[in-house]
């Protein structure tokens, strides 16, 4: 990645009147299942600022306007949301691994579009801030590319550290958001994202949980330069257990669920704390009703190192109708047969009609990545199933990643509701084993063929260097 694609958000054209704004924020939801939800949000507001092209500042010409990027998100996660036991979290971008997308004008498209291997999905990731006008002809377009796991070779111990847990979470993410809001400026924000489990870490088995015994460290005060400093606490509903004190008492109690701590100008030290004090030990619930509206099982099935089969399974879990846009980003090296799509419904009759509206960018061998949009319209309690046939390319030797045996991993597809662009939910990462040499062979012969020079070359150098003496010993030294 190129750090001069973000220097084009860094590099801004101020008025005379800028000023910065500075907020942060903490939000922390217990879950269902005992754990806890963390969300840290740390934010800068550039009022009166406006996204400018390095090239171009001083100036006001059309490439300047062209090559804008207005809007930037990068994320980066570990581990997979559970959409069905903790709900939709606070940044919607839970994927697995990285994942970039970024509004820009056709001036700054046509600059990176030779170096990333992008997609354009307008409909699952539209603009979040707004774009500012360009001159006609020119418009602004979507860049989008996921990276769904690190490739690190595990035939050494080099990056050994990079497979060690660096965060003790079942999910943890983090991210870089970039927008312009028109007439009020350039807003950037830093977020942190973790799903902490305080039942396995406590030796009592229970869910309660503090600031200090979370982060090993409670709040002293609020940042210096920060125009706000808050926590918000989500209060357990009725399914979570009412039975809980929490300390010390909130400032304000939001819309009865949310209880809130201004530390803006605050001087004491902070340390909230939750506890059930009538629980001797927390009880897993074994029938929970999933907190999504989507229930979404994503497979790649089959044995095969050719051919595949990609199966999905979406269930609506609400009693309306759900109209959702459906996103499928897969490399080159799995390629679709679409004529062999199927669509449904969860008694098994055929449900095409269901499966609307329709798109897709075929691959580029060795380059940019097959991309599948569609609509799908959800009844009520009603599940869909989807299945596609997929080919397996025969990769270069060169084209496998450090630890071929293991598999290519292929990114999450993505589903948004019509009637929320912005809440987007994600699959899990699979898996792909594709056709792999014997990388051991050439060792194996590298191994047998020094073996056998090193013993043909030291026993010619033993007959033609060694000289053989006789010494005669006297027979009274013995």
């Amino acid at each position: 990645m190129k750090w001069s694609l973000l220097c084009l958000f860094l590099a801004k054209g101020l008025i005379a009147k800028a000023t910065e704004e500075y907020r942060e924020e903490l939000t922390l939801r217990p879950l269902i299942d005992g754990k806890l939800a963390a969300h840290f949000s740390f934010s800068t507001l550039l009022r009166g600022a406006v996204p400018r092209a390095p090239s171009s500042l001083g100036t006001d010409d059309t490439y300047s306007a062209r090559a804008r990027i207005p809007e930037f998100h990068l994320t980066i996660n570990s581990g997979k949301w559970d959409y069905d036991r903790w709900g939709h979290p606070g940044e919607p971008g839970v994927g697995s691994g990285a994942e970039l997308w970024a509004w820009m004008g056709d001036g700054a498209q046509a600059r990176y579009d030779g170096t990333l291997h992008t997609t354009s999905p307008t409909r699952a990731f539209p603009p979040t801030g707004d774009l500012p006008r360009l001159p006609t002809p020119h418009l602004h377009t979507l860049r989008h590319a996921t990276l769904p796991a690190e490739r690190v070779c595990t035939e050494n111990l080099t990056p050994f550290l990079k497979l060690l847990p660096i965060f003790d979470a079942d999910w943890h993410g983090l991210g870089v958001h970039v927008r312009w809001r028109a007439g009020v400026g350039i807003e950037l924000t830093l977020t942190v994202q973790a799903v902490l489990d305080p039942v396995r870490t406590s030796v009592e088995r229970r869910r309660d949980w503090s600031l200090r015994s979370l982060f090993d460290r409670s709040i002293p005060r609020a940042c210096n330069i920060a125009t706000s400093s808050v926590v918000r606490v989500l209060l357990p509903s009725a399914l979570e257990g009412r039975n809980y004190t929490l300390t010390p008492e909130p400032e304000m109690i939001a819309d009865a669920m949310t209880a809130v701590y201004d530390i803006t100008n605050g001087t004491s030290e902070l340390d909230i704390a939750m506890r059930w004090p009538e629980e001797q030990t927390f009880s897993y619930p074994l029938d929970m009703s999933p907190l999504s509206e989507l229930s979404v099982r994503r497979t790649l099935k089959g044995s095969s190192q050719t051919h595949g089969e990609l199966s999905i399974v979406i269930r609506n879990n609400q009693p309306t109708v759900i109209r959702t846009h459906y996103l499928e980003t897969m490399p080159w090296h799995v390629e679709f047969f679409l004529h062999t799509l199927s669509v449904s419904c969860g008694d098994g009759r055929k449900c095409d009609h269901l499966y609307t509206n329709m798109t897709y960018t075929p691959s580029q061998p060795h380059a940019t990545p097959a991309m599948l949009q569609a609509t799908i319209e959800l009844p009520p309690h009603e599940s869909l199933h989807l299945s596609l046939r997929v080919r397996k390319a025969f990769l270069r030797y060169k084209e496998h990643p450090p630890d071929a045996q293991r598999g290519w991993d292929l990114p999450p597809a993505v589903f948004v509701r019509v009637d929320e662009p912005h809440g987007r939910i994600y699959t899990s990462a699979l898996l792909v084993d594709l056709a792999t040499p014997d990388f051991s062979m050439p060792y194996n012969v590298i191994i047998m063929s020094s073996t056998l020079i090193a013993l043909i070359f030291g026993s010619l150098f033993n007959m033609l260097i060694r000289r053989f003496v006789v010494i005669k010993v006297d027979a009274g030294s013995r």
